[in-house]
Parts: C-alpha cells; structure tokens; sequence
C-alpha cells in the first residue's frame, strides 16, 4: 500500500533548450544547473546570504562555521575505516592520484572541505575484486560545537563490486565530501547513514563519475541531525552505465534535512533514476529536496526519471520538492520527474479500519507502505533494517505524544 499523492508541487521546471549561449556557442536554458560555478579555489564561493537560488531553503545561521575558511579541529570526529581483505586504504594530498577527478566543488563549504582537507582518505578496490561483505566507514561526531572537515576518495576497479557504509552517529558540525570514481563494468553501493545526534550540523557533496557499463547506486538516509544538507551527484564516463539514486528520510519537530541531487547526461545511452521518499511530523519539521537533471545535446539515447514523495504527518511541518529537468536533445529513450506531498487519505484508514484494524495500528501500516518501495531497493539488509527500526521509533514517539496528522 502506498500513501496518496494529493498535493501535487507548483515548483517544477522542465526546460528546452534555447535562451542564451555560452562562451563556446552552446545554446543553455536560462539558469540552467550547467551554468552553475565549480571551483577549488574558496574565494570563488562567496558568504551565502540566503538570496541565492540554491541556498534559499536553507537556515543559513546554524551554517555559519561551515563557512568560514579555517581548518576544522582534530577532535571533533573520529574515523574508522573498517579493514576488508582485498580492499587498499591510503591517502592522498591534493591532486594526488584520483583526488580531483571526479569532485570539483559547488559550493563554499564543498570547497572548504577540498582545501581544508591535506590528506583524503583513499579507498581503492582494486580490478576485478568483489567484496563479501559491505564495507564500513564509521564517523562519530565528539562535540557538537567543533568543526570538523573530511574528503574521501573511493575508487572502484573494472569489474569490481562492493558496498561501502558511512555511518555518522554522535554530534559535531562536519563538513565532507566524497567522490566516487566507478570503473568499467563495475558495480557498487555507496550508503551514506545520518543517524546524528541532536545538535549535529552536516553539510557535504558527494559525487560519482559512472564508466562505460558500469552501475553505481547512492544511498542517502537521513534520521538524525538538527541540520542535514547532503548534495549527491552523478556523472558519466562511457555509455551503457547506469546510476539509481535513492533517498529516505524522517524529520522531526526542529530538524532540517535538505537533500539536492544533480545528474549530468553527457554520454549517450546512459540510464538515470533518482527516487527520494521523506516524512515530516512535528510543528517546525523541515525538509527540502531538489533534483537536477540536466540530458546535454550530445546524451542521445538517455533514460532518465526522478520521484520525489513526501507524506506529512503533523500539522506545521513543511516539505519543500522541485524537481528541475532540461533536455538539450529529442533524441532520447524517456525523460520525467513527479514530486508529490500529502497527508494520509481517510479512504486508505477507512479501509483498513472496516477491517477491524485499530486507527492507531492503521497509520503505522501507511506510512509503512509509503516507505517500503524505495527501502526494498536499497539492498542492503542491514541498512534497511535500520531504516524500517527508525521508522517505527518515530511512530511510537509520535503516539506516545498524541500528535496526529
């Protein structure tokens, strides 16, 4: 069973190509995410003012140590990367080996991390090397009050597999990127687990660059936290590769989690889907989600689609969802987005309800419903164990409270 999608978003942009032209005589949409400046320099980026098209969601004063250019302190987090046998861990200075590749930064505290960072830390499964089991990478945030800056380089070989977890628990303000370089024919599961504290601020970007044939699925799963800002964004290096981004979340009375993705079809016959699935309930619950989806002129043959869906449960929760489409070329194999919020339909409770099944029991079985479709897709046992746990957490504590969509 699946929750309603009664309330359909006025914020989408789907755009052909054709109101200006760049320095290379390439027609681009107005405003499109191409145009949009990347930079290792931070003096490139300045101080957001909250007037900008991509921070105009976000409470920018919780983020005002992200900002600044100064290195984080030793003591905020601490890191373990789990030893798994056919997996090399190293580092790397900047523009050392793959570091660079893939990630150039978006935004300030993306570029702040870059250059804040003197050694990523560097995760190489080597060609051909499949991993039985996932791969964890555990941050634990110290002290809520301390900044903390991390880059990490995951590369994948040719025709590797694995799984790789990043588990943030504790509380701290971190500050992180990560890029991800697929090789051909590889596949890999990238999870990025927010189980914060109360007090963690995080901001990040995380990008992919897929091979020829490859496949890379992003996970992003956003529970804890008073602020959670996680940018997750895909390129292609070959055709025939594939990426499936999916995102879950859950924001309570006084969080923010912000989720924006972008997807840069560059490569022809190369497949894309982005589905992100959240819940709100409390007064002062916040979440945002944009997806970017930009198929270049040259990206014949594409198969593209992103969903964004959002069940409110209380009143005074917000869910903001824009999904952001421009094709550059009518030769392709599919091209859409759907953003939906709503509440629960009394034709769903009155269903089960005539069924003898308690009001209370009734809600648990919606929201259940509305999130079991994109956790299935996860494929990690263990995660969605987590997810489906965390869920039942936030209902209890719901009814426990008598709060009531």
């Amino acid at each position: 069973m699946s929750a309603p999608n009664n309330m359909s978003t006025d914020h989408s942009r789907a755009v052909l190509a054709g109101a200006h032209t760049d320095g290379r005589g390439v027609t681009k949409p107005e405003g499109s995410r191409a145009d949009r400046a990347t930079s290792f320099e931070v003096e490139h980026f300045a101080v957001p003012t909250g007037r900008e098209e991509e921070w105009r969601f976000t409470p920018l004063k919780p983020l005002a140590p992200m900002f600044a250019d100064a290195a984080g302190v030793d003591d905020a987090v601490e890191v373990d990367v789990e030893t798994v046998a056919g997996v090399e861990i190293g580092s790397l200075a900047p523009g050392e080996g793959a570091r660079g590749t893939v990630l150039v930064p978006a935004d300030r505290p993306a570029a702040i991390a870059s250059a804040r960072t003197e050694r990523a830390t560097h995760i190489r499964i080597p060609t051909g090397v499949e991993l039985g089991q996932p791969l964890h990478v555990r941050v634990r945030g110290l002290d809520a009050a301390k900044v903390a800056h991390a880059h990490t380089v995951l590369e994948v070989g040719p025709g590797a597999k694995a799984i790789v977890i990043f588990d943030h628990t504790g509380a701290a303000h971190y500050n992180a990127n990560v890029e991800i370089a697929v090789g051909e024919a590889a596949e890999v599961t990238v999870v990025s687990l927010q189980r914060w504290d109360e007090g963690a601020v995080h901001t990040g970007e995380q990008k992919a660059v897929v091979a020829k044939d490859a496949k890379v699925k992003h996970v992003v799963v956003s529970l804890g936290g008073s602020l959670v800002r996680l940018n997750a964004n895909v390129g292609y290096a070959g055709e025939g590769a594939e990426a499936n981004l999916l995102g879950v979340y859950f924001a309570d009375s006084g969080q923010h989690l912000e989720h924006r993705s972008f997807v840069d079809h560059s490569t022809p016959n190369c497949v894309s889907r982005v589905t992100y699935k959240g819940a709100l309930q409390g007064e002062s619950a916040r979440t945002v989600w944009v997806g970017d989806v930009l198929i270049g002129a040259e990206a014949h043959g594409t198969d593209s689609y992103e969903s964004n869906r959002n069940l409110v449960l209380t009143e005074g929760a917000r869910a903001d969802s824009i999904p952001n489409l421009e094709i550059e070329t009518g030769q392709i194999e599919g091209a859409g987005h759907a953003s939906a919020t709503g509440r629960f339909a009394d034709d769903h409770l009155f269903y089960l309800q005539s069924r003898g099944i308690d009001e209370a029991t009734a809600r648990r079985l919606v929201v259940r419903g509305f999130f079991a479709e994109v956790v299935a897709e996860i494929g990690v046992a263990e995660v969605e164990e987590v997810v489906m746990a965390a869920i039942e957490a936030e209902l209890e504590a719901a009814a426990q409270s008598g709060a009531q969509v």
